[in-house]
């Protein structure tokens, strides 16, 4: 399995380090010292929060657990792994690095975070990056974090390597799986807990390595876009079930969702008619596509069904220009995807950090940028009965348009969700991760 990985690995490698060059250089700085972070202590206790390791370090190699640890790059030289492994035994200590990506650096082993420094490879400008702490003060850093550095390294981390893009092929996979147990615990009557330790289990992922917080919704807890608890009562009727969940493979999340109806009713009419829509998103994404467009594209396709549908009494055109579809889509089309479930980068306009604004009325929507050749791309639309929104609806000046019985009627199923994560491909058709998992695995 790790073959494909160790062959696409040093490529990967040159082009962080020439990402981590160019951005020294136009910052002014010959090091950088990438820090993956600290365990933290909960308020009046001895255990520690859950640890997730800054996505910069993450780039560099595959470690996630590595609290504490260093990676430090001086352009020119062999990048240094400060790596902590302490004496311990009330905690398993972490294991000598090894692996396919571990001949590619200059390990150093350190038994205290305070002897960090000493192994540290000395160089006149040093860069700090990553969570800072106040014992960090007198190590002798010339900056902290600065957006002439940050800027330039987060707008490229939008283009993914094919070592990355291997890596999240692999979390699809381990999605899928999880997915397919999460429906068929769902069709056997399971509660949401249920749902989502036979999800956990399939996709071989405890609750901490998951990349976010799995979202699973019985009947009307689809209509909160995440939903965060995991009922253990089952309902007394079931009407729909909405999965928001995945998996991470070396760091590089996965993000997939599907939304299923317990009768071939209506409801169920309704997500394959939302079903092809998104499919019909997902062919469009190309370089040099403005993902605003999109996302413009995908308030019509909501539209439109809330039109054929009969929820709404209007044109689809009119639909979307008053509003009323972000009624029921409230939330952007998608997101950039990677080393964080929501990446970086989304709404930078080029690599000083210029921003790129939102369409007017769009607030949450999560990249505005135009697509470039390996950017990664969720595209999630979702048509949902939320009764705050549609409380405002109703007493709004379109309530007359709003077909209210039939509206009302589907409030128990919640809403509807469908997420692909895709890459942008210069020539051909883009690459769906996620329907290509569900088709392989």
């Amino acid at each position: 399995m790790s073959d494909a990985l160790a062959r696409l690995y040093p490529s990967h490698l040159e082009t962080v380090k020439k990402r981590f060059d160019m951005a020294l250089a136009a910052a002014g700085f010959d090091a950088v010292a990438v820090f993956a972070g600290a365990l933290h202590t909960l308020f009046l206790d001895d255990m520690d929060y859950p640890f997730r390791v800054n996505p910069h370090f993450k780039n560099w190699l595959p470690l996630s657990q590595a609290h504490d640890s260093f990676v430090a790059h001086v352009a020119g030289h062999k990048p240094v792994l400060v790596y902590y492994q302490p004496e311990d035994y009330w905690y398993l200590p972490p294991e000598p690095p090894s692996g396919y990506w571990s001949q590619h650096f200059d390990i150093r082993i350190i038994k205290r975070p305070e002897d960090a420094p000493g192994a540290l490879p000395i160089a006149r400008r040093c860069v700090f990056l990553g969570e800072w702490q106040e014992r960090f003060k007198n190590w002798g850093f010339a900056d902290v974090n600065p957006e002439a550095l940050l800027n330039p390294l987060n707008y490229t981390r939008a283009v993914k390597t094919e070592y990355e893009l291997e890596c999240m092929r692999r979390a699809s996979s381990l999605s899928v799986q999880g997915h397919r147990a999460a429906e068929q615990a769902f069709r056997a009557g399971a509660s949401e807990f249920e749902i989502h330790t036979a999800f956990c289990a399939a996709s071989g992922q405890t609750d901490n390595q998951l990349p976010y917080g799995a979202i699973i919704a019985l009947n009307e807890h689809a209509s909160t876009l995440h939903y965060q608890y995991w009922n253990r009562d089952k309902p007394a009727r079931r009407h729909a079930f909405l999965i928001d969940a995945a998996a991470q493979v070396n760091g590089y999340a996965s993000d997939v969702t599907r939304t299923y109806s317990a009768e071939p009713d209506e409801f169920q009419a309704l997500i394959d008619a939302l079903d092809k829509e998104q499919q019909s998103l997902a062919r469009k994404v190309k370089p040099e596509l403005d993902f605003k467009t999109l996302h413009m594209d995908a308030h019509h396709a909501i539209a439109r069904l809330l039109h054929n549908f009969d929820f709404v009494k209007l044109t689809p055109e009119d639909i979307v220009a008053k509003r009323i579809s972000s009624v029921f889509l409230p939330h952007g089309l998608g997101h950039l995807l990677g080393l964080q479930t929501h990446d970086v980068g989304g709404f930078m306009a080029n690599p000083r950090g210029d921003s790129i604004p939102k369409p007017d009325g769009h607030p949450y929507l999560r990249i505005t940028r135009v697509l470039k050749e390996n950017f990664v791309v969720t595209i999630e639309p979702g048509l949902y009965f939320i009764p705050s929104l549609l409380e405002k609806l109703r007493q709004g000046e379109h309530s007359r348009q709003v077909n209210w019985p039939k509206v009302d009627a589907f409030r128990k199923y919640g809403g509807i969700r469908i997420e692909d994560n895709v890459v942008v491909k210069s020539s051909g058709d883009p690459e769906n991760l996620t329907r290509d998992a569900f088709r392989l695995t």
